[in-house]
């Protein structure tokens, strides 16, 4: 029995052995690491090659592109810059001076009446608005109603101007409208065009002796507003407060020259 097993153990050996021969061939088969070695390699050389192929595409119009995104983000600080400016000059027009950097130097002002161009007559305009209230009226002072953007390069404002006059005959009064700033491609303001007047009296206070069609109406605005009754220019203070501005203008070359004094009295 001995010698059975013993023959039969040695002849089981050979089939052992064999088994023992196949299997280090199978995880040379299963492994994956060297397939997978080889696909990340081969992968990234074709991402590179294509990013390259991309980026020999795009490159002559990357410049061309840096400048227009350079000047669009020049436009929309400019933009942001003006709208934050403008909210916080106007309301104090009558107190202090305005910021000018937000204008070009070629900035053009427009009223119904008269148009001046020039960074220093629009200067001179706010000075005498400044110079000019505080010789008619005990107080006066502007209310910004809206601010607001009707197409990308304009800003349009509604504001009113409120005061009561220095003369006893007057009650208060107010003096209503809108100023349209233009801007150009860089984000400056180079047009200011005050539209829309109205006069709002007491219409006891109205004499109709003559009449000044000082304002109209401008149906193009969101907020139509209107000149109801003929005015006196003698008896209103606001016609002669324009009167006054519109007067500093036109002598403009006498009152530019001394610049000190002009300071003094802002």
């Amino acid at each position: 029995m001995a010698f059975l097993l013993c023959n039969l153990n040695l002849s089981l050996l050979p089939i052992s052995k064999s088994r023992v021969k196949h299997k280090p061939f199978h995880p040379t088969f299963s492994s994956p690491k060297p397939i997978s070695q080889f696909s990340l390699l081969f992968t990234s050389v074709q991402r590179k090659s294509s990013t390259a192929q991309v980026a020999q595409v795009n490159t002559p119009l990357s410049t061309q592109d840096k400048q227009n995104q350079h000047q669009k983000d020049e436009f929309y600080l400019n933009l942001g810059l003006a709208v934050r400016t403008l909210r916080e000059d106007m309301p104090l027009i009558f107190i202090k001076d305005l910021n000018y950097d937000i204008y070009r130097d070629d900035v053009t002002f427009m009223d119904p009446l008269n148009t001046f161009s020039g960074i220093e007559k629009y200067k001179l305009i706010f000075w005498a608005l400044r110079f000019h209230g505080k010789i008619l009226f005990r107080e006066i002072g502007l209310d910004v109603y809206r601010i607001w953007q009707p197409s990308e390069n304009v800003i349009l404002i509604r504001w009113n101007l409120r005061g009561v006059p220095r003369v006893p005959w007057e009650a208060k009064g107010e003096f209503q409208g809108t100023s349209r700033y233009k801007l150009d491609r860089n984000g400056k303001i180079y047009e200011h065009k005050v539209d829309n007047l109205a006069f709002n009296f007491p219409q006891k206070m109205i004499k109709p002796v003559s009449v000044l069609d000082l304002v109209t109406a401008c149906p193009a605005s969101p907020n139509p507003t209107f000149l109801w009754g003929p005015l006196d220019s003698n008896s209103s203070s606001w016609l002669e407060f324009y009167e006054a501005v519109k007067h500093t203008l036109d002598q403009e070359q006498q009152l530019l020259l001394p610049q000190d004094g002009l300071a003094t009295c802002s």
